[in-house]
């Protein structure tokens, strides 16, 4: 029986005299790839070398910093408009303030007419002291309810109007008064539309908070909820005008005699 120290030596000498088994094979592929990164990482370098020490290159050869200016390509025309604006800003950012700045195909598309308007003398005669007398109001009518705007006011309406967007421009054309602080003008019942305009713009859209309704018959237990959350279209008035009656007849007004049925201007009292 051999001990366990004479074992160990003998193992010890087996492992040095006995040739290593792991292959040699990889070894060279390891120097290769080992070469090739290194001369990867040499070439730069002697072209930087190359390139500084020689002396004929001009300097706009060198690799310079990049320009963040990007460079204006033929046939491209840089927007006219205000120099302060920015490309980041939107064009569509700018909120029109009068009839002028409305473009012409947002613009409400003017009434045609089988007659032309017909307006009393004492209208005529009491139509410019209305004119003069600024700021107007006008109690416009929208499906059967009687609003009364000035010109700037911020409208609300009860309802949410189907087929408009922000920005359109519409035209209420049925009043029933038209006035001014000490000038009336009642229509019988409706003032004809030709003697005003009256423009808004839409703003947007408003919703109210959610509603929640409880509903249950008597004797059960079983609770129904009803949600709600209804929008509203929000408007603002541009214009309230009184055409003078250099306009009217330009337009082809046609001035008749008194009559009873005719509108009138009231002053008051």
């Amino acid at each position: 029986m051999f001990s366990r120290s004479a074992l160990r030596s003998l193992a010890q000498d087996l492992r040095l005299t006995t040739p290593s088994a792991i292959p040699s094979a990889p070894l060279p592929q390891r120097v290769f790839l080992h070469q090739a990164a290194s001369l990867r990482n040499a070439q730069p370098q002697s072209s930087t070398q190359s390139s500084s020490l020689n002396p004929d290159t001009p300097l706009s050869a060198t690799p310079q910093a990049q320009d963040t200016q990007p460079e204006i390509q033929q046939g491209f025309k840089a927007p006219s408009g205000n120099p302060t604006t920015t490309p980041n800003t939107p064009a569509d950012t700018f909120i029109p303030q009068t009839r002028n700045h409305i473009p012409i195909e947002k613009q409400p598309v003017p009434p045609t007419f089988d007659s032309p308007l017909k307006v009393t003398q004492s209208l005529m005669s009491r139509l410019p002291h209305l004119v003069g007398q600024t700021p107007h109001y006008i109690v416009a009518e929208l499906h059967a309810r009687p609003y009364l705007l000035t010109e700037g006011d911020h409208l609300r309406l009860p309802f949410l109007m189907p087929k408009v967007k922000p920005g359109d421009v519409l035209r209420f054309n049925r009043a029933t008064a038209l006035g001014s602080r000490d000038f009336t003008l009642k229509g019988t019942p409706h003032v004809d539309e030709r003697l005003f305009e009256c423009r808004v713009r839409v703003t947007g859209v408003e919703s109210e908070p959610l509603r929640i309704k409880e509903k249950t018959k008597r004797r059960q237990r079983h609770v129904k909820k009803a949600l709600s959350k209804h929008r509203y279209t929000v408007m603002r008035v541009m214009d309230v005008k009184v055409k003078t009656p250099d306009e009217l007849l330009q337009e082809g007004t046609q001035v008749v005699e008194d009559a009873e049925d005719s509108p009138e201007i009231e002053t008051r009292a």
